[in-house]
Formats: structure tokens, sequence, C-alpha cells
């Protein structure tokens, strides 16, 4: 597989522009840590995550390239990146067959079957799900996409960063959640273009970017964490491994306590019903995993909002 460069991320946001939503900013409240903070709302992406960036510019290169087959796309996904190839498929008149772990929430699957997608649950982990898509890509000739691992879709994933950047001139670091590592891919890829640092923040218990950068190589660990819904990869990408090595980036843990308080206080303090990904990468200062310099800017990045907000009203 080709190796990302800032290049991809440029074209990508070419496919992108008047397709998705330009991303918001909002300052944090005061009494926080003491540094200039702001929050990425992407969570008000199409689709509720910024999936639906790295879903369009697959589907409208292999369009434009004139290789999207009859039997539509096909995609395992944990939900979010299901929810954006559906999306994206449905505006471009390809059909969608997406396969979800048994354990994926009602309100993913709900929004996909919404979004007129095929939706195949299997298996109780994505690693599952991912076996399944591969079969029934090579059975029925339908493009496989992945939720992550694909330069496509990491350079989509790419452009919220350029984004934040215009918006933010003089930011030193983004904060940002990691799971199998198409969003750090892309977004650490422009950071690095911008000179920018990236914290990339993982629960201590679905490690897989931590691992690769201890092993030097990715590996599979084990997935038990409450966001890991959304950032439950067994292994990162190399792609994003490989980012990791040759950017400015300091990967922390997090424990699951630290993101649940997080995702309660974005709806507590700022009314932000966000899914536990999105408090993942918030834990990161919220629990002192990492800790800015006085006046560092600093953008958090709310990457999604595909969650069940029964559990946020106490």
């Amino acid at each position: 597989m080709q190796r990302l460069t800032y290049d991809d991320i440029e074209r990508a946001s070419g496919r992108v522009a008047g397709h998705v939503r330009p991303v918001a900013l909002a300052p944090a409240d005061p009494g926080g840590p003491p540094c200039e903070m702001w929050f990425a709302l992407e969570h008000l992406q199409h689709t509720g995550s910024f999936k639906a960036r790295g879903a369009h510019n697959f589907l409208a290169a292999h369009r434009d390239e004139g290789a999207l087959p009859d039997a539509g796309v096909t995609i395992a996904s944990g939900g979010n990146a299901g929810l954006a190839c559906a999306w994206a498929a449905r505006r471009l008149g390809v059909p969608a067959t997406v396969f979800l772990p048994e354990t994926a929430p009602a309100v993913k699957v709900s929004k996909l079957r919404g979004y007129g997608a095929d939706v195949r649950l299997t298996g109780t982990e994505y690693a599952e799900a991912l076996a399944a898509c591969q079969d029934f890509a090579a059975t029925t000739g339908a493009l496989a996409s992945h939720a992550y691992d694909h330069p496509l879709i990491a350079a989509g994933a790419g452009t919220l960063l350029d984004e934040i950047h215009q918006r933010l001139p003089g930011l030193d670091t983004v904060v940002v959640a990691v799971g199998g590592g198409g969003l750090f891919a892309g977004v650490a890829t422009a950071a690095r273009q911008h000179g920018v640092r990236v914290v990339a923040v993982e629960p201590e218990n679905c490690r897989a970017l931590g691992a690769a950068l201890a092993a030097g190589r990715p590996v599979d660990v084990a997935v038990d964490s409450v966001a890991a819904d959304s950032l439950g990869a067994r292994r990162v990408s190399r792609t994003a491994l490989e980012t990791a090595q040759q950017s400015d980036v300091h990967a922390v843990l997090v424990p699951d306590e630290a993101i649940v308080a997080a995702r309660q206080s974005l709806w507590d303090h700022r009314r932000l019903a966000v899914e536990h990904a999105a408090g993942t990468a918030l834990a990161a200062l919220t629990s002192g995993a990492y800790v800015p310099g006085r006046g560092e800017r600093v953008a958090v990045v709310l990457c999604g909002a595909n969650t069940d907000p029964s559990d946020l009203v106490r």
C-alpha cells in the first residue's frame, strides 16, 4: 500500500469540498488546563463523525477512475465507518453492504438501515466482521472499503487538520483519539506539514498504537474498553505506525474512568453529547496524561456523536 503524503490530503480536500461540513471550533471554558484550549466539533459532521471525510474521498476517487462495480461497496465497521460509507454510497447511487459486530450500538444499526445499507451483524469483535466482509467482497466483486487502513480513507480524515489549522493560526497541538489509526494517520500527516504536535490518545485496554510503537511493528492487542465500539481495533495500521515514527507525536493512555468522566463533563458543562471515543481525547488533558504548557494553543478533536445519550442524564 502506498505511503500517505500531504499531497494525498490536498487531493482529498478537493474531492470533499462542498460535500462535507467544515469543522466548527468552540473555545473551552476558562478554568481548565493553563492553555488556550479549543474543541473541534467534528461530531457535527455528516453521519455524526469524521468518517464521512474518508468515505467520500474513497468513493469519489474510485468513481473518478471508473472503478465502482455494480455490486457496490462493502465495509466492516464498529459503526461509524459503516455509517459514513453508507451515506457516501447513497449520495453516489451505489449499493452498500455493511458488516458490524453483534455488539454494535443499536443507534448505529438503526441509522445504517436508514441510509439504505444492507446491514449484516457478525461476531462480537471488529476483526470477525472484517473477515466476513472480505469473504463477501471476494464472492460478489463488491469494492472493499476499510474502516481506517487505506490511504484514501486516511487522507480524507487528514482534511480535518487542515481546516483546524486554517481557523486556528499558531496551533501548537492537536489531541486525537486513536483506534485503528485512520484519523490519526491523516491528522498527523497534515500536522507534520504545519509543524503541529499530535497527542495520540488510547484507552489503557485498547492500545494498538502504543503496542506497535513498543514492538516496532503492528501487533495484536486485547480489546476491552468502554470506547471499544469506536476504538476497538486489534491492531493499528502500518500507515499509522509509520506516521507516528516520523512525526512529532506524543502517545498517551487513559483509563476508562477518565473517559467516562470526560464524556460526562462535556454534557454537564457544555451540553455536548458525544461518544466515548470523543471523551477519550479530552481525557488526556483532564486526567493529566498530557499536560500542556502555559499558553499552548491546543485543539481537542471531538470525533463522533453516534451514542445513546440516555446514560448522560443523571
